[in-house]
């Protein structure tokens, strides 16, 4: 849970000798040091070298607590290169915790982007250019992930909204509707909030790899429409554009895998206020998407959604 390539003001010298010199396109260089702005589970620097422009990712302590595995972020982002819609990559040192890749040039999203004509368009030929691209070396299961997650919110104590248990049946009756009409996994970033796509002028990129993995393209869908604050006509778009048609069970599918991620990030939340020392107002980020969940949960539209995604379009 990134967008980490908007800068901040340079801080200096920041990373170790040891790990620049790990580094090839880094060793014995001169070094132009700048911090990113927006990483929530890493520090990221653009480093710029008389050869080029790199991002240097360096993950926090007690990133397996919120299922990021840092092998499989790196084999998924080599994977993600071929593609054409990852960034390049230079290396992976894991002694130092680092990733580097190559520094895309282009414009970082914010949600407003999202109105601008062409955009939806463009984002959903990205993910069809990823989905179909090779498998990744891990899978993703939001239902998994929320399961493991409340296991650690629970056992640690860590804060939990008074009502969050009571939508467990709701859940339920999500996960079984899905498996009606269950279909083949695809190569998803998971991640997809509106700072992990840069427009480089040709193509809508896709950064940040950490929670990739092969899973129901209608969540990596969904989770953009829940994570950019799309519109019910929005998503609808993004869906018939990535399917090349309406279909009315891929729209319910991608809203309710949109509203497990709402379920599910809430807990990351949890769990990145009790252990994260990095500066961010995690709960409420976390109540935001909760709250949005909750309406949902208890609103009349999810039995429509229930109905829909079990229907054959």
């Amino acid at each position: 849970m990134d967008g980490s390539q908007t800068e901040a003001p340079a801080v200096g010298p920041t990373l170790s000798r040891s790990l620049c010199d790990a580094v090839d396109v880094l060793r014995g260089r001169p070094l132009e040091v700048t911090e990113l702005a927006g990483g929530l589970t890493n520090r990221n620097f653009k480093v710029v070298t008389p050869e080029g422009a790199y991002v240097v990712r360096i993950s926090g302590p007690g990133s397996g607590a919120l299922s990021i595995d840092r092998d499989n972020e790196y084999r998924n982002s080599v994977i993600a290169a071929r593609t054409g819609v990852g960034a390049p990559v230079h290396a992976y040192v894991p002694t130092e915790s680092a990733l580097v890749i190559g520094y895309i040039e282009g414009r970082t999203f914010t949600d407003q982007d999202f109105d601008a004509p062409g955009v939806i368009d463009r984002v959903a030929a990205s993910c069809r250019r990823l989905h179909d691209g090779p498998r990744f070396v891990n899978s993703f299961d939001m239902f998994e992930i929320q399961a493991g997650y409340l296991q650690i919110v629970l056992e640690s104590g860590y804060r939990l909204p008074d009502d969050y248990l009571e939508h467990a049946p709701a859940v339920e009756r999500i996960r079984e509707a899905l498996t009606v009409r269950a279909v083949p996994t695809v190569a998803c970033n998971n991640d997809l909030l509106a700072g992990n796509f840069i427009d480089d002028g040709e193509t809508v990129r896709l950064i940040d790899y950490e929670y990739a993995g092969n899973n129901d393209a209608c969540f990596e869908l969904g989770n953009i429409w829940s994570e950019c604050h799309l519109t019910q006509w929005q998503l609808e778009h993004l869906v018939t554009t990535y399917y090349g048609r309406f279909l009315a069970n891929k729209v319910a599918r991608a809203r309710l895998l949109g509203l497990m991620g709402q379920y599910g990030w809430t807990l990351w939340a949890s769990i990145q206020e009790a252990t994260s020392d990095i500066e961010f107002e995690f709960w409420p980020w976390g109540m935001e998407k909760y709250e949005r969940a909750v309406a949902t949960f208890r609103g009349a539209e999810l039995t429509r959604l229930i109905d829909d995604v079990q229907r054959a379009d």
